[in-house]
């Protein structure tokens, strides 16, 4: 059965965000609030976890995981970023948004794209998310939270422990959450794309 904890959406208790850093660091599955949905969370190094991840979404290597980071200083390390497009990332973060970026030889090949390696990185704006990277002192790996067969996220934290309890080891409830995934932004050609439009205005990156 997977521990819940209860923890504040503004005033994180530092005493939860360190046992749910070492669950994660311990190759544990946690489900956490975003600034968009809830999203599952694992270590970025941990394979196992990383597979398991993808067992509970149903989802396959083509599919982009996410790097979620505490800043941009972090996604420098994980993707090719020239000065344009830093400077919209600099403008939209942290918020809603997931960037696909060209990898970097720091990111696993396990999870880029395997033909495009490329990287799905965002920052989000959620207190609970921050502080556990900040813990972490290194990304997270995520998606969203919907379960197989289904096209809405899980975003009342109550659902998410009934119907994920024998499958992830945390459940992290910060509060309900949108029914909004992020937008995705791609950035790998000469000019942005929307892959998805999702809770973050795509405006800002003129589309």
């Amino acid at each position: 059965m997977s521990q819940f904890f209860q923890i504040h959406p503004d005033n994180p208790q530092p005493r939860l965000i360190a046992q749910a850093a070492q669950i994660v660091r311990g190759g544990g599955i946690v489900a956490l609030p975003t600034d968009s949905c809830y999203a599952l969370v694992c270590h970025l190094d941990d394979k196992d976890a990383v597979t398991r991840l993808r067992r509970i979404r149903n989802v396959d290597d083509k599919h982009h995981l996410t790097l979620l980071c505490r800043d941009l200083s972090e996604i420098a390390n994980y993707a090719r970023v020239d000065n344009q497009q830093y400077r919209m990332l600099k403008a939209a973060t942290p918020g809603p948004y997931t960037f696909i970026l060209e990898a970097t030889k720091e990111v696993p090949r396990r999870v880029s794209h395997p033909s495009r390696k490329t990287i799905g990185l965002r920052v989000p704006e959620n207190a609970i998310a921050q502080a556990l990277l900040e813990e972490l002192a290194q990304p997270l790996l995520g998606t969203t939270l919907i379960l197989p067969d289904e096209d809405q996220p899980l975003t009342d934290p109550d659902e998410v422990r009934e119907r994920l309890a024998k499958l992830v080891d945390l459940v992290i409830d910060g509060g309900a959450c949108s029914f909004e995934p992020t937008t995705v932004i791609d950035m790998t050609g000469a000019q942005p794309e929307l892959r998805r439009q999702g809770r973050g205005d795509a405006s800002a990156f003129g589309l």
